[in-house]
């Protein structure tokens, strides 16, 4: 009766795993307790196969059946870990191949074996030998694959035996176009291929937790707190009772509840209730979290999961600022994308890590991740450092497509909500960006847009009513979401930045919440400007917000700074100076988030200074700082800090008498400033003073070379910051000849440096030409990094360019060529 049974509730879940295409969805974030990183003894292929066959039959080497060659990789890993930055071809989409033996070794009972799968993209389909046991469309919600029974029946095959009781696993991601998928091909990022977030080999008892979810929620003046647990259960066996044991345990580590209870309806929902008095508040600054442990105990063997969580409360005001338990929080924002030097989104946990901790260090209280769901561990150290979060699902650009295209998004949006809703970090569900952008379609209907757009809003609501719903730039739709932004990109796509506060007042005006996502300028590292504003005399000012594609174009329209500007990080700091200082005097702000915090591989910026690349960063791709990543902290820091502007401008230009700014960002009280050793005077700091807060001296250089010193003090801590450079006084011109040199060695490694000069032997410091890098030999250049010193193809920075050679142990030769001048050649042994 009980194999019965079994066979039974064996059947209904099978039958559910074909309604969700042979896949067992994980709808909830789920902590395993049995797992295990899938991370090495990978082997890779980047092309297509004519079937599942060719990938695990017999070959022996120098056999028609040994090719094609595949490539032994680890996983995280990406199809475009480097093509997506290569200057000289499209990046790579369409199928690639993936391959390992697994070792399964399932301790319990009748027990279920798992894939969970962190995010691939973009369809993927799995294999056990060669029966296929699950697949999925999206590349950036979580799901799960139970091969249980296909590995089974695999060991029962006489075919096994050739693999000596390994499992044969092979997994085909792809990541081809697709205009009935979302993101759009459009979309101002890389649609990446392959297996980017970490993969687990999951061992689950054959009763399990399929979902924990925490609601946890406090009153505005923080006295009364809330909290609900409800659990989702996965029954394969027999069993018919268990046991459920929960603790609740405070941020100081005391348990604040314990409790057991006995389970005989395994469709029951709701575990626990519980009323706190007082609870503990996470906030940006303090972000204290609880923890809930949950054990699940039956004869089937025993599970345990452990989520943190926290109590906050908070509000957008209609038309006024943001509220967190009770207190105005201007939100200090950025935003992410999941994309790193040398690994594109393949990016480990150290690494992102790494990069939110950057973030935290600069000041920033609020993020948005843009365009599409992103990794449990981003969300996890937003969590941990006080990061509020926007997470939105990747309807992005191109339109609205047909009823897989929708099913998708309603599915992503679903899976978005129920994996990341614990997280007290999130405080709104996106639910589309630039939603009015066409051209995937020969239809586009603003009015099924909105039809749509009302739909997922009310599937949002109905699956999380304790958060809000946003979207940016779609003014058609803008009534339809809680929260909305506009597109504001005062000073790059439109006007200049002194009409940031009057273009976002009325914006503000015409919604009940408004927020501000997405503005800055791209600034190429390294490049920078005596005088950042020629050429932007014609600017028109006066202007509102920019909801037209077009403005991004370096093509064409009315004058603007993103088209006609020199892109340098002279110009951008003013831009970011002036928005800090702004956002300071605008009471009624919710906040604002600059657009990125890194820069960031894209398909339709191939004329870029760095080829495909996105580089409005105030960090580079591989999270070198550049000089907006300090002015950022002199805003919104408090640990004392000091930054003389131009750190990696080696030679300022102009006449001997002229006098010349120097900038000091920082938050102390006063600073002191030495020029070759004098003082220039001590200024106080006085954020409404633009540029610099008021640090900010003129003085005369001397011609060569020059030292600059700033001392800081805050309170009873002096912090200092020195730079130098030279001063050029002759005048140049264009560029007609290019010089190189070795400016660093190791014996494993050199540093190259290009430099253009014009026809009378003086650097051309404001040359903007491409300098091109090839080399021969034994070494290999540090290219397709998407960094201004990581390209093959890159435009100068003030007349130079640099590159880095791995010698490899042997004699090379470095080519360096730009437009219309005579190659020369580098011999490095």
């Amino acid at each position: 009766m009980k194999n019965e049974k079994f066979k039974m509730k064996s059947k209904h879940t099978l039958l559910l795993c074909i309604f969700f295409g042979i896949t067992l969805n994980t709808l909830a974030q789920i902590n395993y307790q049995q797992k295990e990183r899938l991370n090495d003894g990978w082997e890779f292929l980047r092309e297509d196969l004519g079937s599942i066959w060719e990938v695990v039959r017999p070959a022996i080497v120098g056999d028609p059946e040994s090719v094609p060659l595949w490539t032994q990789v680890s996983l995280p890993h990406c199809f475009n870990a480097e093509d997506a930055v290569d200057p000289d071809v499209n990046y790579y989409q369409g199928p690639g191949w993936y391959k390992k033996l697994l070792d399964i070794n399932n301790p319990y009972r009748q027990g279920r074996t798992l894939l969970h799968f962190e995010g691939a993209g973009q369809k993927t389909e799995v294999y056990i030998y060669t029966e296929k046991v699950g697949a999925h469309v999206g590349g950036y919600d979580e799901w799960t694959v139970d091969v249980t029974e296909a590995v089974e029946r695999f060991l029962k095959s006489e075919d096994s035996k050739r693999f000596e009781g390994k499992i044969p696993l092979s997994i085909r991601c792809d990541n081809t176009r697709d205009t009935e998928m979302i993101p759009s091909d459009l979309s101002d990022f890389n649609l990446y291929g392959g297996i980017y977030r970490y993969l687990n080999l999951v061992y689950v008892p054959a009763l399990s937790f399929n979902k924990l979810q925490i609601d946890a929620s406090v009153d505005p003046k923080g006295k009364e707190g809330k909290l609900t647990l409800k659990a989702g259960f996965t029954n394969f066996g027999s069993e018919d009772q268990a046991s459920v044991n929960i603790k609740i345990v405070d941020p100081e580590g005391k348990t604040i509840k314990e409790e057991s209870l006995t389970i005989n309806n395994f469709n029951k929902s709701e575990l626990l209730s519980l009323n706190i008095n007082k609870p503990v508040l996470w906030s940006t600054n303090k972000p204290d979290l609880y923890s809930c442990e949950v054990s699940l105990s039956s004869s089937a063997g025993n599970m345990t999961c452990k989520e943190m969580f926290g109590f906050r409360h908070f509000e957008f005001k209609q038309k006024g600022p943001f509220f967190l338990n009770g207190e105005r929080l201007l939100l200090r924002g950025t935003h992410r994308h999941e994309d790193h030097a040398g690994v594109a989104a393949a990016m480990t946990e150290k690494q992102i890590i790494t990069e939110m901790k950057m973030m935290k260090d600069m000041g920033v209280n609020f993020i948005r991740l843009g365009h599409y769901q992103q990794s449990r561990i981003v969300l996890e150290q937003c969590d941990k450092l006080g990061i509020l979060v926007w997470e939105e699902i990747p309807w992005c650009r191109g339109g609205l497509g047909g009823d897989t295209y929708k099913e998708q998004a309603r599915r992503m949006l679903t899976n978005m909500i129920t994996q990341h809703r614990n997280h007290p970090s999130v405080i709104l569900w996106g639910l589309g960006n630039e939603n009015d952008w066409p051209n995937d379609f020969p239809e586009f209907d603003k009015e099924k847009i909105r039809t749509f757009m009302k739909e997922l809003n009310g599937l949002s609501h109905k699956l999380d009513s304790t958060r809000k719903t946003c979207i940016r730039r779609c003014n058609f739709c803008k009534d339809i979401v809680d929260v909305y932004s506009p597109s504001i990109w005062a000073g790059w796509y439109r006007g200049m930045y002194t009409d940031y506060k009057r273009v976002s007042y009325d914006e503000m005006q015409k919604v009940n919440h408004f927020l501000h996502v997405e503005w800055g300028g791209d600034n190429h590292a390294r490049r920078y400007a005596e005088d950042p504003y020629i050429g932007l005399d014609k600017i028109e000012t006066g202007k509102g917000a920019d909801e037209r594609a077009g403005d991004a174009s370096l093509y064409g329209g009315t004058a603007r700074a993103s088209k006609d500007g020199d892109w340098s990080e002279s110009y951008i700091v003013d831009l970011i100076d002036w928005h800090l200082k702004e956002q300071e005097t605008m009471p009624w702000l919710t906040g604002a988030a600059y657009w990125p915090f890194k820069d960031f591989s894209t398909p339709v910026r191939p004329e870029n200074p760095v080829p495909y690349v996105n580089q409005k960063g105030v960090v580079e791709r591989d999270f070198t700082p550049k000089e907006a990543f300090y002015v950022f902290q002199s805003y919104w820091t408090d640990k004392p800090m000091v930054h003389i502007f131009g750190h990696n401008w080696k030679t300022r230009w102009g006449k001997a008498d002229d006098l010349k700014m120097i900038k000091v960002y920082s938050n102390c009280d006063k600073v002191e400033l030495f020029l070759n050793g004098e003082s220039l005077s001590t200024k106080k700091r006085n954020s409404q003073d633009f540029p610099a807060a008021g640090l900010r001296w003129e003085s005369q250089f001397r011609q060569g070379r020059n030292i600059v010193k700033a001392i800081g003090t805050k309170g009873r801590v002096r912090i200092e910051d020195e730079i130098s450079f030279d001063y050029e006084t002759r005048n140049f011109g264009k560029a007609s000849s290019i010089r190189a040199s070795v400016i660093e060695e190791t014996s494993e490694y050199a540093w190259i440096e290009a430099e253009l000069f014009d026809e009378n032997g003086v650097v051309s410091l404001d040359s903007k030409d491409y300098i091109y890098f090839n080399s021969v030999g034994n070494g290999k250049l540090v290219v397709n990094q998407g960094t201004s010193t990581g390209s093959s193809k890159v435009q100068a920075y003030n007349g130079r360019a640099g590159i880095k050679l791995m010698k490899n142990n042997g004699k090379n030769i470095i080519s360096i060529k730009s437009d219309n001048l005579t190659t020369v050649f580098l011999a490095i042994k």
